[in-house]
């Protein structure tokens, strides 16, 4: 089993930043691939970004690409979303995500939701002025 604990969530506003942490248990961390998820009320949950077990390859979404980064400390079992020129419509709850990936190649990522295995509770970011 892996336990994944998100932070970092708060209310920003509009062209602010935020960082979102993950820190992951249960599991060499650096067998998981990673990824981050957001759900806003009343729509479906939605990729972010994900990131391979090595840190060497990453994907984000159209809507946040440019402005979200992700990486990991695989060192500190932990995985970041860096959130830049936040947006009202970036308001959700940030889910992070893991993928026991000992048989897949060190650089592989995936913003398909349902390979993910492991899921937080989830962090609540809310951009408002």
């Amino acid at each position: 089993q892996v336990q994944l604990v998100e932070s970092g969530g708060r209310l920003v506003q509009p062209g602010g930043s935020l960082r979102l942490s993950c820190v992951a248990s249960g599991r060499t961390f650096s067998t998981l691939v990673m990824g981050w998820f957001r759900q806003a009320p009343g729509k479906e949950r939605k990729f972010v970004a994900s990131i391979s077990k090595n840190g060497f390859s990453d994907y984000v979404g159209r809507d946040v690409t440019g402005r979200f980064m992700i990486s990991r400390d695989n060192a500190r079992n932990t995985v970041y979303l860096q959130m830049n020129s936040l947006e009202i419509q970036d308001t959700a709850v940030y889910y992070c995500a893991a993928l026991e990936a000992q048989q897949y190649s060190v650089n592989y990522y995936t913003g398909e939701s349902t390979e993910y295995e492991y899921w937080g509770q989830g962090t609540q970011v809310t951009v408002s002025s």
